[in-house]
């Protein structure tokens, strides 16, 4: 699928990009990969770790805030994947502004790009804070979503599709509980604070993001969110996994943080459809075939959510344990 083909990731520097990258190399043969992000620093870093395989990468300085810049990187694109984003909950707090600059005109300018410049398959990264949001990150992602799945309205005859695809914090991500255990068990310490006893998560390691995302690239037909289904755990299973026997005093939750993930909601249910081993929500619109669905799933019934609090899959410690060896959180 991604033989011969020309892809480009925004935000390509970052922990997804990379991951996603070295997948792409592994098991195809693409003509080019362009990663378009900001940090020239974070770019001479990864061209350096991929320097074997230099012939088949470019390097973009560019925000997704600049459409002009965003049109010279699209030409001759034919995949796009869109993982540049302003992600951390109190930054964005902070500086909404700046949050929605990235956030949301930022996806509107990916989406013009797309359709002026050739591009056949959008896919943009989503996360489960964009489900019933309470925060403004989880607000931008929310408008985010609704934009890339409304553009394939505009797209004509032309031959493109936008998709989304769901997931939450990645094992071990920069700013995720993993290493922030890790840190307090690392330098000594004999308790890990909890904010709240009865908090789930789900767990999906970096490479089943990327596989989450090939999936999207095959098969989406425009409008799509892509979900995988993915175990849940207790945090407080998690603290026992990395640091047997300690203590966990429960601190209160902070601003912004729910008690579980949310990733298909009761109102989602009424076009979502159960696959082996994901979900997807269809658009709820006038301009979607239902023909475009995919074979081989089962329509969910209607009131059903999928959250990491009542998933019927789940990590003991001894598993949270093993799984752990395998993230590398330096």
């Amino acid at each position: 699928m991604l033989d011969s083909k020309t892809i480009l990731i925004t935000g390509g520097t970052g922990s997804f990009g990379k991951a996603f990258t070295s997948y792409v190399l592994e098991h195809y043969n693409p003509q080019k990969i362009i990663i378009y992000s900001r940090d020239e620093y974070k770019q001479f870093l990864m061209a350096d770790q991929y320097k074997k395989q230099k012939e088949k990468l470019r390097f973009f300085i560019g925000d997704v805030r600049d459409k002009d810049r965003l049109y010279r990187a699209f030409g001759g694109v034919d995949y796009v994947v869109h993982a540049a984003a302003l992600k951390q909950v109190p930054a964005c707090e902070y500086n909404p502004i700046e949050a929605i600059r990235t956030n949301i005109n930022g996806a509107m300018n990916i989406i013009d790009a797309a359709l002026d410049c050739g591009v056949k398959k959008v896919v943009a990264l989503s996360t489960d804070k964009a489900v019933n949001p309470i925060n403004l990150y989880g607000g931008t992602k929310l408008v985010s979503d609704k934009l890339f799945v409304s553009a394939n309205a505009y797209a004509g005859k032309k031959d493109i599709s936008f998709s989304v695809v769901r997931y939450g914090n990645v094992a071990g991500s920069r700013g995720s509980v993993i290493p922030f255990f890790r840190n307090i068990a690392a330098n000594g310490g004999t308790e890990l604070p909890i904010t709240d006893y009865r908090m789930t998560r789900f767990w999906i390691s970096l490479k089943q993001g990327v596989e989450l995302v090939i999936k999207a690239l095959k098969e989406s037909k425009g409008g799509e969110t892509f979900i995988s289904k993915i175990p849940s755990f207790k945090v407080t299973d998690l603290a026992q996994a990395i640091l047997p026997g300690c203590r966990m005093p429960e601190v209160g939750i902070r601003e912004g943080e729910k008690l579980h993930e949310i990733m298909v909601t009761q109102e989602d249910s009424i076009n979502t459809y159960e696959y082996e081993k994901h979900f997807i929500i269809y658009p709820h619109m006038e301009w979607w075939n239902p023909n475009k669905i995919q074979p081989g799933g089962k329509r969910i019934e209607p009131g059903f959510a999928y959250s990491s609090e009542n998933n019927t899959e789940w990590l003991s410690v001894e598993k949270l344990q093993e799984l752990l060896k395998n993230v590398d959180t330096h």
